[in-house]
């Protein structure tokens, strides 16, 4: 009776067919899944590192281009003498400014475009938007500078020295950089241009559907700031710049039509005048037509400089003005206005390869900055095998090859 019972209360457990193939899927499908997010994080990873080395190259060739350019100006109008001249002096104010950016604006965009981050503090960030600013607006003032010189030089020629002395061009370019600072430093640091500059929360879903938060430097302004900036900065400037231009097309229009007139009429009388006041005339005719040729050159390097300059900020500037009043409701792309701020700086970096292009003093200067470049790293390279062997020799007079040292009477004096 007892070995019964005791059989009646043991249980057998048999394996479950249905139970073991549930969890073995359980575990397969699991694998899977980590195995595929194993690899789309992968892929992630490199598709980011190639962004962020095609941003590294893209921007940095900008910013190198700025400088070499613009350092190229400023040697060259510094080491030759046919370069010092007046109106020269706007576009050394012009390179100065724009190296300026590339130095001191540009480095610190890149570094939070390529690490989707600003890596500094915020004091930096107010600092980086008073310099961009003011480097910017530097840059388009001296261009209405540039603009305005060229037009005394064409419409105004015999009074162009009286009118323009150097001291009116020290007191024009110290007057452009004071209205660059107080439109920039002074409302920035004085939190008068907005409060949520920095701190701005850049919200990011990462591989885990967890919600990062970085935050980034933005120039976020308020609608006062935003209206007059953008005045100083940059459309009374432009419209200075259209106006003048318009003047100065007319008036170059107007001077080729009158040489073309003196030019016939010379050829008219050269035959009844006298060969010695013929020759005079003609002379003194062809030094006017070189001097116009040249003003007009000039005018035309002016016209390109300002279609690229509409180019490349005038895009940035219809949204500048149209965010700073619509603010949040805009909602502008962050790609879209990294865009248009790199496409403003690209400007810097175009003004000395326009001056290159069609200034013939200007690419003569700078060819030959770039061969005495050349020249030095080729000396420098060619010197270093004869001052190692220098060294070897100088080593072998003063060692025998024992190692010990000989020395020569003089060495002792």
């Amino acid at each position: 009776m007892e070995s019964e019972t005791t059989k009646s209360s043991v249980i057998y457990f048999y394996p479950s067919t249905t139970t073991t193939t549930t969890t073995a899927y359980n575990i397969a499908t699991t694998a899977a899944t980590t195995s595929s997010s194993s690899s789309t994080a992968a892929t992630t990873a490199t598709t980011s590192i190639l962004i962020a080395v095609i941003k590294s190259l893209l921007l940095g060739s900008i910013i190198i281009c700025a400088v070499v350019g613009n350092a190229l100006v400023i040697l060259s109008v510094s080491r030759y003498h046919n370069l010092r001249t007046k109106a020269n002096m706007f576009i050394v104010s012009l390179a100065f400014a724009d190296l300026l950016v590339a130095l001191l604006v540009m480095p610190f965009s890149a570094s939070q475009e390529v690490a989707g981050r600003w890596l500094f503090d915020g004091v930096t960030c107010d600092l980086f938007n008073a310099n961009d600013v003011l480097f910017s607006t530097a840059s388009l003032l001296n261009l209405c500078c540039i603009s305005l010189d060229r037009y005394i030089a064409i419409t105004d020629p015999f009074n162009y020295t009286t009118r323009l002395n150097k001291c009116r061009v020290v007191v024009i370019l110290v007057s452009a950089w004071l209205a660059s600072i107080l439109v920039s430093h002074l409302p920035i640091h004085l939190k008068i241009y907005s409060a949520d500059a920095f701190g701005r929360q850049q919200k990011i879903i990462n591989d885990d559907d967890e919600e990062v938060i970085n935050e980034i430097c933005s120039f976020q302004v308020n609608w006062l700031y935003g209206i007059v900036s953008s005045l100083i900065s940059f459309w009374i400037p432009t419209i200075v710049m259209l106006f003048t231009y318009q003047k100065i097309f007319n008036e170059a229009k107007r001077q080729v039509e009158q040489i073309e007139n003196i030019t016939n009429l010379l050829s008219a009388f050269q035959a009844e005048m006298k060969n010695q006041a013929a020759a005079a005339l003609q002379q003194q005719t062809n030094n006017e037509n070189r001097r116009i040729k040249r003003e007009h050159k000039a005018a035309k390097t002016l016209g390109i400089i300002m279609g690229v300059f509409l180019g490349c900020w005038l895009p940035f500037f219809i949204w500048y003005l149209t965010d700073s009043i619509c603010r949040e409701q805009c909602n502008t792309p962050k790609v879209f206005i990294s865009f248009l701020f790199w496409v403003g700086y690209a400007n810097s970096a175009l003004n000395p390869l326009i001056y290159a292009f069609f200034n013939r003093e200007f690419r003569g200067a700078f060819r030959k900055q770039l061969c005495h470049c050349k020249r030095a790293l080729t000396w420098s390279r060619a010197k270093k095998p004869h001052l190692v062997t220098e060294l070897a020799a100088s080593y072998s007079e003063r060692h025998n090859w024992s190692g010990e040292v000989s020395y020569n009477k003089k060495d002792d004096i």
